[in-house]
């Protein structure tokens, strides 16, 4: 491992502007590329404490052998070149925006004499107009389907073209009046084109005005006594509406955007976009993409404009607006930049309310959907947790893989409402039915709280521990035959938090005597493993199969244990707020609690609809109101 000091700059050599920088290893290869407002402030984050660095932003520092920059005039430049040498490099500490699948595309061949009309997926190549992405390469053959007949452009291969030349007989598309033949002659080049070209603007979102020409023509038609050309002319207007029903709208005003939203944790981000055109889902894509430093929410939004919108796409790729969750520091840098890719004025912003904000979290949860499926994936597969269990042993130096992990967390503010949660995972699956949650009393920190946590849980891990007795084994229940609550001891422990929450943890357990169980905690911040009375914790890889599966039992428990500690506000505000009010009795307790559903929704109710609750009379529902609004009020305003 190097050390970063080795070949930090000299003091006053790394200048004071905006530029790009690449981190190079021994071998000269680019580790990593970045870009920075000020070089000289950015550099020198990297070469501070080296403990204080993101996990794997430590890794790269001790991978690299030397560091190198180049300055440019705007951050607009620096943009472009950070873009440039990604692309060039292929760096492997990067962000790397990967497709979690291959999308299909609707691609028309424009570069060719006669344009193509295909499904096409892969790298997108110039000359070629994309529509899209599709979540199934059908649903392109749905649209082109009913497309065709108004729009009979050429599908065919070049091979099956140039036969249909050779022999002077178009294909059964032609027969059927869904393609236009242009293989046999019966329209030139210029006409084929033009139709590729009504096609092209129909897909970009200039519906409307082609539906109400073809009505137009239609009438005209009828008015002609031309009955059958009116009622090819109603086939296609009807073709039209249904390829348009497929594409709901979104946004009433005609939008042409990009709505960006991410679900992230720790050690990866899933990314959403939907691509709307003309008020109307284009099309959707996603990622999942590893988190290689630490990153907010603004960071990752200026890597995947960088990435995504990089390429030389052109206009149908860079929208007119750019939705996302968060701005990063160098938004004005990046619209600037965006611009200049689109060629017209690109706009970035936060939607914060209306139909904007509204599509902005339906896409938002189809990336928390899209980040769960991808942890499930993993999970669910019997090799990776085996390899998951083999590499936790392996890194905590364990006889065995630990085939019962529990962990804990605590939960409480200021020291109120004090709680804990045990989840248990056997195999690498979580058994749900022997969660267990804990009202701890007497605790003053989150240390105590642990300690007592553990000293309750081990105090029923001896028992179970006693000589089997003569009415049945130890730990077994003589009348069901199930094993008692805890009979089966854990191989390790896990506790979320650093090193004091492991060394409190360890303390407990050298008093109770348990010296075959093993102990762990999993601090948040860097996602390091520290283990008892050890002075600096075990990395495990980023892309460890093992961390994964730490990270998710730590999750858990920490799911659990806000759960159980919000009800039991919601129960206390129910004391403290019900309980005061004169006459209130436990009978109209429950039927207000009935009525209404919860504490939170009765807080939010009117005297009016208090009173509508039998046997609540208006003074009652007014002390109600007064009581629970300044209950709510003290709760929120806790720090």
């Amino acid at each position: 491992m190097a050390d970063p000091s080795s070949y930090r700059p000299a003091p006053g050599t790394i200048p004071d502007a905006p530029g790009v920088y690449r981190f190079r290893d021994p071998g000269g290869r680019v580790i990593y590329v970045g870009k920075a407002k000020s070089l000289r402030s950015r550099l020198n984050s990297y070469f501070g404490d080296l403990w204080q660095l993101h996990q794997r932003t430590q890794q790269m520092v001790t991978t690299a052998a030397s560091v190198d920059w180049v300055t440019v005039g705007s951050e607009v430049e620096a943009l472009q070149l950070e873009y440039l040498w990604i692309k060039e490099y292929d760096p492997r500490f990067n962000v790397r925006y990967r497709d979690d699948k291959s999308y299909p595309y609707l691609a028309v061949t424009l570069d060719e004499e006669f344009p193509r009309l295909q499904v096409m997926r892969g790298a997108k190549r110039k000359g070629v107009r994309y529509f899209g992405p599709y979540s199934h390469a059908w649903a392109i053959r749905e649209t082109l389907d009913l497309l065709l007949r108004v729009f009979p452009a050429r599908t065919c291969s070049a091979g099956v073209f140039r036969n249909a030349a050779q022999i002077g007989r178009p294909c059964l598309l032609g027969d059927i009046g869904k393609c236009s033949a242009p293989c046999v002659g019966r329209v030139d080049a210029a006409e084929h084109r033009g139709i590729v070209e009504e096609f092209c603007d129909f897909m970009a979102g200039r519906t409307d005005s082609m539906v109400r020409r073809l009505e137009r023509d239609m009438r005209a038609a009828s008015d002609a006594l031309e009955f059958e050309r009116a009622a090819r002319l109603r086939d296609d207007v009807a073709a039209l509406r249904k390829a348009m029903e497929k594409q709901t709208v979104v946004l009433g005003d005609g939008t042409d955007a990009d709505v960006v939203a991410f679900a992230e944790d720790p050690l990866e981000a899933a990314v959403q976009v939907f691509h709307v055109r003309g008020g109307r889902v284009r099309g959707q894509r996603g990622w999942v993409v590893e988190k290689v430093e630490e990153l907010t929410t603004a960071d990752l939004v200026h890597h995947f404009c960088t990435q995504v919108y990089g390429a030389e796409q052109g206009e149908t790729d860079v929208p007119r607006e750019l939705l996302v969750p968060a701005l990063p520091p160098d938004a004005d840098a990046l619209a600037d930049w965006l611009t200049t890719r689109r060629g017209s004025r690109v706009s970035l912003r936060v939607p914060r309310r209306g139909d904007k904000r509204a599509l902005m979290e339906t896409v938002a949860r189809n990336a928390g959907e899209a980040l769960t499926r991808h942890k499930l994936r993993r999970s669910s597969d019997l090799t990776t947790r085996g390899q998951a269990l083999e590499e936790i042993a392996e890194a905590l130096a364990l006889s065995a893989a630990p085939l019962r992990i529990e962990c804990f967390d605590v939960s409480q503010i200021q020291g109120t409402d004090v709680v804990a949660s045990l989840v248990v995972f056997e195999d690498g699956l979580p058994r749900k039915g022997e969660y267990r949650r804990f009202a701890v009393r007497g605790a003053t920190d989150d240390l105590s709280a642990m300690s007592e946590v553990l000293r309750r849980r081990f105090a029923r891990h001896r028992g179970a521990g006693e000589p089997a007795r003569p009415d049945g084994p130890a730990g077994v229940d003589p009348e069901t035959g199930r094993p008692r609550r805890f009979a089966y001891p854990p191989q390790l422990i896990v506790v979320d938090g650093g090193a004091p929450q492991v060394q409190a943890a360890a303390l407990v357990l050298a008093e109770l005597g348990v010296d075959d169980v093993a102990l762990c905690g999993l601090a948040k911040r860097l996602e390091e493993v520290w283990l008892p009375n050890e002075e600096f914790p075990v990395i495990l890889p980023r892309t460890s199969e093992g961390l994964y599966l730490l990270q998710r039992i730590r999750d858990e428990a920490h799911r659990f244990a806000i759960t159980y500690h919000r009800q039991r506000r919601s129960k206390r505000m129910v004391a403290s707020g019900l309980d005061q009010v004169p006459g209130l009795g436990e009978v109209r307790r429950k039927a207000l609690l009935r009525h209404f559903g919860s504490v939170r929704k009765l807080a939010a109710a009117s005297v009016d609809e208090i009173v509508e609750v039998p046997g609540i009379g208006r003074r009652t529902a007014e002390t109600i109101v007064a009581l629970l609004a300044g209950s709510s009020d003290n709760v929120a305003n806790r720090p």
